[in-house]
């Protein structure tokens, strides 16, 4: 392991260390007025959701590591304390990634970088037509996290009205992951895009407790087949099969004969069964799977 503390590091090298393991991270790019309503428009990728009920996301224009500076977001949100935060799409990004150059103050972002200004419903900034997501939001409070360069400053918003593309929309309402196609930030100059392959669905633990994987036999906790994904699922079942069960079933199965004629306990015994046991997880047979690495356990 490479171990640290952070006062080890350089903060820019001690930043690109962050940065590179904590991702991807959602982009909110903020569209905010200054005094003389001046339209800015710049991305962060330090951003998420932290509520629903008020509905409640926060960005931050961290300061500038080079010369400790704030960026004009944060100066305007300061003055005029509302942002509409547009959702970041594949079809958007290389004019998202224009529109982070620093420009001098009073630049216009959406014309540098080919959006469509949309006036807001509740608030003064604009909306960014060509956003899949648009939120308009009024700022609550501003949390500077220190004064040297690349402290963070915690803009934390108030969602007032939602606006969403409905051709990313299913028939449910819902939205679909391939339609929007959002874009996430990696560490450095990578990015990642989220859809097709990319996109997968991990259903959350049910009503009941699962039996967790410190009930689950040594041979299978420490399995050289099952991996930590396959264990995470066999502990999630609601209670460990019983001996009948765990008989009559192994006994129905084509590989049974194969398995009594192998030395129960031996390594290639419990190699066979992991192996089997695998296939049966990889096709979410996963409590036919615990049955088969419990035949024989005991």
């Amino acid at each position: 392991m490479l171990s640290f503390e952070p006062k080890d590091k350089p903060v820019p090298e001690l930043f690109g260390l962050m940065l590179d393991a904590i991702g991807p991270r959602p982009i909110a790019f903020a569209s905010t007025i200054d005094e003389n309503g001046h339209p800015n428009l710049s991305p962060f990728s330090f951003f998420n959701a932290f509520g629903a009920n008020p509905p409640i996301i926060v960005f931050s224009p961290a300061r500038r590591g080079r010369d400790n500076t704030n960026k004009h977001t944060f100066y305007n949100v300061k003055s005029i304390p509302e942002v509409v935060i547009n959702i970041v799409n594949y079809a958007m990004v290389q004019q998202v990634n224009l529109a982070s150059t620093e420009y001098e103050k009073g630049v216009n972002e959406f014309e540098k970088a080919g959006f469509t200004q949309v006036k807001s419903d509740l608030i003064r900034p604009y909306r960014v037509k060509e956003s899949p997501v648009q939120m308009e939001c009024k700022v609550l409070n501003v949390i500077e996290t220190g004064t040297e360069g690349s402290a963070g400053n915690l803009v934390i918003c108030e969602v007032l009205k939602f606006h969403y593309q409905e051709e990313i929309l299913n028939e449910k309402g819902h939205v679909d992951p391939d339609k929007i196609d959002l874009v996430g930030r990696m560490g450095r100059d990578y990015y990642v895009r989220a859809s097709g392959s990319a996109v997968f669905k991990l259903g959350k633990p049910g009503a009941y407790p699962g039996v967790g994987i410190d009930l689950l036999p040594e041979s299978i906790k420490f399995s050289k087949i099952l991996t930590g994904n396959d264990l995470g699922l066999l502990g999630g079942v609601e209670k460990l099969p019983e001996s009948a069960e765990i008989d009559n079933f192994v006994r129905s199965t084509p590989f049974y004969k194969a398995l009594i004629s192998l030395e129960p306990g031996s390594e290639k015994f419990i190699t066979e069964k992991h192996q089997l046991a695998k296939k049966y997880i990889e096709t979410n047979r996963v409590e036919e799977a615990l049955k088969i690495l419990l035949f024989a356990e005991s």
